[in-house]
């Protein structure tokens, strides 16, 4: 006769062993009911998702040739080769709809594969040192229309108030650097060109101004309050600190000649924001006007004449 002690031990270890056997059974049905269900998915429904897949990668291409970053590189880089690859992009793409539509979806696949690898190609054409030197040409050649605008203006001013030497100085300085930038910006040499076409362009916009400001009539239909007339002085005080930080970019040597002048200016313009500051217009624009004309004279000590 057993003892009744082993009963119970034969017991707790049948319940040990179905309790590790169950998980193992329950992934074993698991594994079996997905195997059933993948055999009785008809093929026309395996198509039928392969089929939406290919659509949605079809509307991914079409962002990829019409509005991604890389279509954007690749239209402002002005590169022709890289727009042909774009083009044959496109007519691939094309090709790859219809023979979706057609329902080859094996064929339609591999052409998407291909439009793929056109966009990349262009994308390697369209370096961003082409894109950065396309823009920097539309750059200088913009700002070169505006100091011709500029130089023409400077020059009917300059006639009307008599020809005064510093002002004809002036006309001819401004001449000159525009002749300059435009030899440079046609031998390639658009980061040369740039910095001198900017420094023609303020000496105009500085000279037009110094020619105009000795005419009270205008002055006095521009300006309806001491507040704007004040605004006017710091945009004035701002175009003439541009000219200076231009005139000293690549000529270092002109700083202890000038900045004497600037700190001056500095101060005075301080102290004109200050008295704006307390509503007291009239007196913080003629302190400004005094900055300013310290920044005449600094840009006079780096040899360029501007009336003022």
């Amino acid at each position: 006769m057993k003892h009744p002690c082993s009963w119970r031990y034969l017991v707790a270890g049948l319940i040990a062993t179905l309790a590790i056997a169950r998980p193992a059974q329950a992934q074993a049905e698991a594994q079996a009911q997905a195997k059933a269900k993948a055999r009785t998915q008809t093929p026309l429904q395996t198509q039928a998702q392969q089929r939406e897949s290919l659509e949605r990668r079809l509307e991914q291409l079409t962002t990829l040739i019409e509005t991604s970053s890389v279509a954007r590189q690749i239209e402002s880089s002005g590169e022709a080769g890289a727009r042909a690859k774009r083009d044959n992009a496109r007519l691939i793409h094309r090709e790859a709809s219809l023979t979706l539509k057609a329902g080859d979806q094996e064929a339609a696949a591999k052409l998407m594969d291909a439009v793929a690898q056109e966009m990349m190609g262009g994308a390697r054409l369209a370096r961003p040192d082409q894109i950065n030197g396309a823009k920097a040409l539309r750059d200088f050649t913009a700002r070169l229309e505006s100091a011709r605008a500029l130089l023409t203006a400077q020059q009917r001013i300059t006639t009307e108030k008599g020809n005064a030497p510093e002002a004809a100085e002036a006309t001819r300085r401004i001449a000159t650097l525009i002749a300059d930038a435009e030899q440079r910006a046609k031998d390639g040499k658009v980061d040369e060109a740039r910095p001198i076409i900017d420094r023609a362009y303020l000496i105009a916009r500085i000279s037009i101004e110094s020619l105009r400001r000795g005419d009270t009539l205008v002055r006095s239909l521009v300006f309806s309050s001491k507040r704007e007339e004040f605004e006017y002085e710091i945009d004035r005080n701002d175009t003439h600190l541009m000219l200076i930080r231009v005139l000293t970019a690549d000529r270092k040597d002109l700083i202890p000649m000038v900045q004497p002048f600037i700190d001056r200016s500095t101060v005075l313009r301080s102290e004109a924001e200050a008295k704006a500051k307390e509503r007291e217009h009239e007196a913080a624009v003629k302190t400004l006007e005094a900055a300013t004309r310290e920044l005449v004279r600094a840009i006079r000590a780096g040899g360029i004449y501007i009336p003022g």
